[in-house]
């Protein structure tokens, strides 16, 4: 008999962001490779969108295997009697930056996973005693892959931390020659608000984007972003215009799963810019949309946050810590395309294949 893996994680909230709803599908569909039947939950909050999840659902074949938690008690897709059930004999939870806090479904898990893809956030935010979604939790997963280095200073809050890279389906990102320009997807700003610790103040992509504002001056390069950012700043918008970069809005022109996948597809190579307290905490954080870009045969130029010890680098993937670097790398990649191309999809299937992710996950976790 197949086992089961529940995942709890926001996709309803998002929606027309393909992007974020990849971020978690990804572990679903690395579940699914190994064989185990996967159970995913969601919460319908204000301003959420049900349909939205039920089309991510069926972009991962996950028909009949999810449920959407309302208020009061109710459900969309499986009912709250057949969750308890099958929480009840899933092998374990996976926990999403700890999203499902219902007490009654937590406690009906046998074992519940606490899985951070934010690293960082939610550690400073309990060492300084405003929030803490750890407590509950049996074992602790971090896409912090340098999380406990010399060099990282995201608090360890006296837990043991298991490492992973994030998985990427690669059967649902094939390799695509060609493309046109440096490119990226992001928020400006995100949900998340500038944080201090060890007396500095971390911020967010917005930070570190500004200090790449002349970027595409630096390089004989098309670079564009399709960024998510507020008219509220507009001298950003501008700033960045000036620059060279172009812009363009993706919940108008990604906001689908096809128009997602085309945008990674048609670029020639990914520029991650990461968030301030990412760069700053050196955690080690790694973006499963670079992992997207890579399996495309995208090659990445991402920024520094520590990833080094956990991915090669300097073929296929190429790590800059400020402007001069990035436009070097990019000129490096703009003189040998197809073997950065190649090496990226190689890099890919060795280390970011959500089957040997997860393989990997659940062997640490005893649970394959």
């Amino acid at each position: 008999m197949r086992t089961t893996i529940a995942i709890a994680g926001s996709i309803a909230q998002r929606p027309r962001r393909p992007g974020h709803a990849w971020a978690l599908l990804g572990w679903a569909l690395g579940c699914r490779e190994l064989g185990h039947e996967v159970l995913f939950l969601d919460r319908l909050d204000q301003g959420g969108d049900a349909g939205w999840l039920a089309g991510a659902m069926a972009v991962a074949g996950l028909e009949g295997r999810y449920a959407l938690l309302l208020d009061g008690g109710g459900t969309i897709g499986l009912s709250r009697r057949e969750v308890v059930r099958e929480l009840g004999r899933a092998e374990l939870l996976l926990n999403v930056n700890g999203f499902l806090e219902d007490p009654e479904l937590l406690g009906a898990a046998r074992r519940r996973v606490y899985l951070d893809i934010d690293p960082g956030f939610g550690q400073i935010w309990a060492a300084q005693g405003l929030a803490d979604t750890f407590a509950g939790h049996d074992d602790f997963v971090s896409v912090g892959t340098n999380l406990g280095a010399p060099d990282c200073t995201v608090p360890l809050l006296g837990r043991e931390w298991i490492p992973t890279l994030p998985p990427v389906a690669l059967d649902r990102w094939p390799a695509v020659a060609g493309g046109r320009g440096f490119t990226s997807v992001g928020s400006w700003r995100g949900p998340f608000g500038p944080l201090e610790h060890g007396g500095e103040t971390l911020g967010l992509r917005v930070h570190e984007l500004r200090r790449f504002a002349e970027l595409p001056r630096l390089v004989d390069a098309r670079f564009e972003l399709a960024l998510d950012i507020d008219r509220a700043d507009a001298a950003d918008r501008e700033l960045l215009e000036r620059g060279g970069w172009g812009l363009v809005d993706p919940l108008r022109q990604l906001g689908d799963f096809a128009s997602y996948a085309g945008y990674l597809r048609g670029s020639a190579a990914e520029i991650s810019i990461a968030k301030q307290l990412y760069v700053a905490t050196r955690g080690g954080w790694f973006s499963d949309r670079s992992a997207a870009y890579l399996a495309s045969g995208k090659p990445v130029l991402a920024q520094d946050t520590g990833f080094g010890a956990a991915l090669p680098t300097g073929l296929g993937l190429l790590s800059f810590e400020d402007p001069a670097g990035a436009a070097a790398a990019a000129a490096e990649v703009a003189a040998r395309p197809r073997q950065h191309a190649l090496a990226a999809r190689r890099l890919a299937e060795e280390h970011l294949d959500a089957g040997r992710v997860l393989a990997r996950l659940l062997d640490r976790l005893g649970a394959r």
